[in-house]
């Protein structure tokens, strides 16, 4: 009799979920989602590199700035904490609020300008 009682409480409510991805819910303002990366302002530094507290970015050879260093994100290793973008003194990188990574194929989750 409990559980009927339950049912018949909760029947005629409005659901906590959302119908995702057709109804999405909004975004914190603080949220960090996927980097975004300006090579023009980067120098090659290694900052974000030498402070990413999971090892999620990796300098790798490129003749697109003075250092000829570039970082490569590897997002499937990112726990999205913004030390990066904090650090960079350049501001070349930036976190958006796009967070739809989710990839059967770990590749497409490499982040790289170059």
């Amino acid at each position: 009799m409990a559980m009927i009682r339950e049912v018949f409480k909760h029947l005629f409510k409005r659901p906590v979920t959302v119908k995702y991805p057709f109804e999405k819910t909004p975004i914190a303002e603080r949220y960090r989602g996927k980097h975004e990366f300006y090579v023009d302002r980067c120098v090659g530094c290694g900052l974000c590199a030498r402070e990413c507290p999971a090892l999620a970015i990796e300098l790798v050879p490129s003749d697109k700035n003075v250092n000829g260093r570039i970082p490569v994100f590897y997002l499937d290793k990112c726990i999205f904490c913004g030390q990066c973008e904090r650090i960079c003194p350049r501001a070349a990188i930036r976190l958006t609020k796009f967070y739809e990574l989710a990839s059967p194929d770990r590749k497409t989750l490499v982040y790289s300008a170059g």
